[in-house]
């Protein structure tokens, strides 16, 4: 999915355009879907992508939501040496936004990996009742 910045400016809100659009984070425990328990799917915000299950999501005191997998194929891995820091950048595999990082860091989980995502990259859709 591809939009001018100005699309995207219409579409996101500002903190939306600026996480998604611009690489930026979220102040740490400040996102609407931290604290969120509620069996579902996560989407991009940006463009409503299906990017992980609630099944996948735990409480890893990092501030930020954290998954330990994603869909097959929803997500694209880059190197971030931005900040001076050696990171993997997490992006939407449709539409480019920047979603966070993924650290290997989570050995209690499945896969050992902690997607830490910022809530403002997200929607949540709960699961029908």
């Amino acid at each position: 999915m591809q939009l001018t910045n100005e699309e995207w400016k219409k579409r996101l809100t500002p903190e939306q355009y600026a996480v998604l659009r611009e690489k930026g984070t979220e102040a740490p425990y400040s996102g609407a879907l931290l604290g969120n328990t509620a069996e579902g799917t996560y989407t991009c915000a940006a463009c409503g992508s299906v990017l992980f299950d609630s099944s996948t999501k735990f409480d890893s005191h990092c501030g930020w939501p954290s998954f330990y997998d994603a869909k097959p194929d929803a997500v694209v891995f880059t190197d971030d040496t931005s900040h001076d820091m050696q990171r993997v950048e997490v992006t939407c595999a449709t539409c480019g936004g920047h979603l966070g990082h993924i650290f290997p860091d989570a050995p209690d989980q499945p896969t050992g990996q902690r997607y830490c995502i910022n809530s403002a990259a997200l929607a949540f859709m709960p699961k029908p009742k």
